[in-house]
């Protein structure tokens, strides 16, 4: 996949140009599923039904509904859809959870060597997440990027206009944030 491709297929979403989104989504698909096989613990098949097909149609959809995509490029926008992704996830496990159905949904959400134990722990980690997002804002999107998006340090500096040191820095709060929230 170009680079050049999908951050000039975005300028055209984001213009509103008729079927770019469909164009967008049909470059972007291959990449998509590996984000999504990474979201899903069992190697890429599925995880408790929710299969990766699943989750990329799911988190396309939810993309096609907002009236512009908010990334600007490449790096934006895969880290925008891990995120969708990560909240398709989480609305799945709370509706389980609320209606006692289904099987288990397991993810791995493993910082610093923790194992979750199920959907409670996984739950757990998105509302630690959503508590650091309320008092640091940057230090949530690193995690995000990282984590959910798979970035490197690099890759996320250029995102955010910071240094690698800094992504790293912020990278090693976050994770004793996390870890204290979680705790």
């Amino acid at each position: 996949m170009d680079e050049h491709e999908v951050d000039a297929l975005i300028a055209r979403v984001n213009a509103g140009e008729a079927g770019a989104q469909d164009a967008l989504f049909a470059t972007a698909y291959p990449a998509l599923r590996e984000l999504a096989r990474t979201r899903l613990r069992d190697g890429g098949g599925h995880a408790g039904g929710l299969h990766t097909t699943q989750l990329v149609h799911e988190s396309y959809l939810r993309l096609a509904r907002s009236q512009r995509l908010k990334p600007e490029n490449r790096r934006e926008f895969f880290a925008y859809a891990a995120r969708v992704m990560r909240e398709f996830i989480v609305d799945t496990l709370r509706r389980r959870e609320g209606s006692g159905a289904g099987e288990a949904l397991t993810l791995d959400t493993r910082i610093e060597g923790e194992q979750p134990q199920g959907q409670d722990e996984v739950l757990k980690v998105h509302e630690a997440l959503a508590s650091l997002q309320a008092v640091e804002p940057r230090l949530a999107q690193v995690v995000e990027m990282r984590y959910f998006g798979g970035y490197t340090e690099v890759e996320i500096g250029e995102v955010l206009g910071l240094t690698e040191r800094t992504v790293r820095r912020d990278w090693d709060k976050a994770r004793l944030m996390l870890l204290a929230l979680l705790r």
